[in-house]
């Protein structure tokens, strides 16, 4: 048994050695270690010796064992390095080759013009609301006091959802009109921006799906200069000291007195172009008076409170204010154009 052992020991040891990878390795140590291992054959054999050949035979085959586990576990470790130096050799980075610059991303001309809508408002005391693109049209309509018949609630004018034309795509923000009026305490000043929609025709001012703002102030004393005075200040902060603007009346089913604000053409400087279709003013919005209707529909009295609200056009506002000559621009992503601002 002493020669089997001794045997065993040194074609293991050589072996071992020698082994090319971890597979090789761990089929050594199976053949050897294992419970069908060749050692592991030898030590059954320990019932023919003699009580006084066991204790010696038992500590040779205990520092065999020691001996081909040390082996394994030195040649694991000479694999292992091996192994990381040639990853390391076929992963090598050359530090020294100049980079690609990352492209740095910046916010979309529209939504600029938006943060600057809401710091004004918000400078003013207003809060900023969200609400539902798809809408129900009583709130789109009949609580804004346009009743069955009006043009707007036309089939050819707004997206309907239902043969019972209940339910819609919003055609306008003034729907958080009515929202705000039944769920927030008087006084109320608001914004809400949002995504509207209407079967309008594609052109440099239109597009059937835009933005709008809305805005609506509720309180004791509220005038048609209180809205003027909010609006002309909107315009300076967004355009510029000295922003020519212009009112001119207008009717809203939902306001009454109504009116509609222009600002002078960009473009043209107030001459006449194919942006402001030659008028020399682009519409910004609508507003007016909350009609009385409208705050009796949310049971507040018309003879205690008042209030103002407007719509505003965000990408009209968006090529006033960095001077974008066509809305389609726009919606188009075009990178040339994004690049700009």
């Amino acid at each position: 048994m002493k020669e089997q052992l001794a045997k065993i020991e040194r074609e293991a040891l050589e072996t071992i050695t020698k082994a090319a990878d971890p597979a090789a390795l761990d089929e050594l140590r199976v053949k050897y270690l294992g419970k069908k291992g060749e050692l592991t054959a030898v030590l059954k054999q320990m019932g023919k010796l003699s009580a006084e050949e066991r204790p010696a035979m038992g500590a040779l085959a205990n520092e065999v064992r020691a001996a081909l586990e040390e082996a394994i576990e030195s040649t694991a470790q000479k694999l292992a390095a091996s192994a990381l130096e040639a990853r390391l050799k076929a992963e090598a980075i050359d530090v020294t080759v100049p980079g690609k610059a990352a492209r740095q991303g910046h916010k979309h001309p529209m939504y600029r013009a938006l943060d600057e809508i809401k710091d004004i408002f918000v400078g003013m005391g207003f809060t900023v609301l969200d609400g539902p693109e798809i809408e129900l049209a009583e709130l789109n309509f009949d609580r804004l006091n346009a009743e069955e018949g009006h043009p707007s609630r036309d089939w050819s004018d707004s997206f309907y959802f239902d043969r019972d034309a209940r339910v819609m795509l919003r055609s306008q923000t003034s729907p958080m009109q009515v929202r705000a009026m039944d769920s927030m305490p008087l006084p109320i000043r608001i914004i809400a921006p949002g995504r509207v929609y209407r079967k309008d025709e594609i052109d440099a001012t239109h597009s059937p799906m835009f933005h709008q703002v809305e805005g609506m102030v509720i309180d004791k004393h509220i005038t048609m200069a209180d809205l003027k005075g909010t609006l002309n200040l909107l315009a300076e902060e967004l355009f510029g000291k000295g922003t020519v603007t212009r009112f001119r009346p207008h009717h809203f089913p939902f306001t009454e007195p109504s009116c509609e604000m222009d600002v002078q053409c960009h473009k043209c400087g107030g001459v006449g172009c194919p942006t402001c279709k030659g008028e020399g003013w682009i519409e910004l919005l609508g507003a007016g008076m909350i009609h009385p209707n409208v705050l009796r529909m949310a049971n507040i009295d018309p003879e205690e409170w008042s209030g103002w609200a407007f719509g505003m056009g965000l990408e009209r506002t968006a090529m006033r204010r960095f001077k974008i000559a066509d809305l389609r621009l726009i919606f188009e992503n075009d990178v040339r154009f994004l690049e700009q601002f």
